[in-house]
């Protein structure tokens, strides 16, 4: 009888240390960054196995000269550090539209675009035990054409804060 007792025990350890490192099936968030002025996004992600998931973000911005709004899904691989921490990495892509409206000398203009990019994402993140909050730290280099500040280039460092169901 102690020896099934003692297994069981050792079972259910084994199951509550396998979940702290196992990835959430979703998560649903906030992400605070500022590419190419773009500020807040809504951030959601789906578990599709230990080691791998999906992010979708939905980005704007509303400012005096640009509004904007941007779309990114990334497809990312994590690795447990130890304990709660981990780190991800990831490729993906997006889609942006984006209205830029500025004075220069004392004449109006407008434009705006669409413009599609290739994204990647390298981060490290800490996954509280004792409550479903994860927090994250990113870089996401952009790679693509028709911003409206004409740079093909953009890289944002995001900080975020996601709740685990």
């Amino acid at each position: 009888m102690k020896k099934i007792i003692l297994s069981a025990l050792m079972l259910l350890g084994l199951a509550f240390t396998a979940q702290s490192q196992e990835i959430s099936k979703h998560a649903l968030g906030i992400r605070l960054g500022d590419n190419n002025g773009f500020g807040g996004e809504v951030s959601y992600q789906l578990g599709l196995n230990q080691k791998n998931r999906l992010e979708f973000d939905l980005g704007w911005r509303n400012s005096s000269n640009v509004d904007a709004i941007k779309g990114v899904a990334l497809y990312q691989w994590v690795w447990n550090i130890d304990g709660g921490f981990n780190w991800y990495a990831g490729v993906g892509g997006g889609l942006a539209s984006w209205n830029h409206d500025y004075y220069t000398n004392n004449n109006r203009y407008k434009d705006n675009g669409t413009y599609v990019f290739a994204a990647g994402d390298i981060g490290i993140e800490y996954r509280f035990k004792e409550a479903p909050i994860t927090l994250s730290l990113d870089a996401r280099p952009e790679v693509g054409s028709g911003y409206y500040d004409d740079d093909n280039f953009g890289f944002d460092v995001g900080l975020g804060v996601k709740f685990r169901f």
